[in-house]
């Protein structure tokens, strides 16, 4: 959910010829590897042609085009960092759960271990049945053919 929206006035190229418009952007509250992203409604703000091969914006200016690129190697360590916090962010609301899990799970220390219960679907085998011991096993029979 986003916390507010905030207007900025975003300006491109130098004093030479630049474009400055105002921009609303809504400010969410997690952290994140952009500081702004820029959408549909501020390519038809500035008139942008975005080349998504090249990795520039042009947009048209005063006295000339306008144009916004980086390096390839600079798109590519965005993407590494957004997928490494990405999965950060993913990990630790696993282990989140994990532990909910476990604790569910864990086992009272006053129960007492001979207040086990068989599930249903095994058959108790002995183990020596020419012995006088009596020990015997339990075999599951639910088992699928595989």
């Amino acid at each position: 959910m986003p916390l507010g929206q905030i207007d900025l006035p975003i300006t491109f190229e130098d004093p030479s010829n630049y474009r400055t418009e105002t921009l609303t952007f809504e400010v969410v509250g997690f952290h994140g590897t952009y500081h702004g992203v820029l959408e549909y409604l501020c390519y038809m703000k500035f008139m942008v042609v975005p080349n998504y091969t090249y990795l520039k914006l042009k947009i048209p200016g005063p006295c000339r085009v306008i144009t916004i690129g980086t390096s390839f190697q600079r798109a590519y360590e965005c993407d590494v960092e957004c997928c490494e916090h990405t999965a950060a962010i993913i990990f630790s609301k696993e282990l989140v759960a994990i532990r909910k899990e476990v604790a569910k799970e864990a086992l009272d220390p006053k129960q007492s271990a001979r207040s086990f219960e068989p599930i249903e679907g095994t058959k108790e085998v002995l183990i020596d049945p020419s012995g006088s011991m009596g020990k015997v096993v339990r075999i599951g029979t639910m088992f699928s053919s595989e």
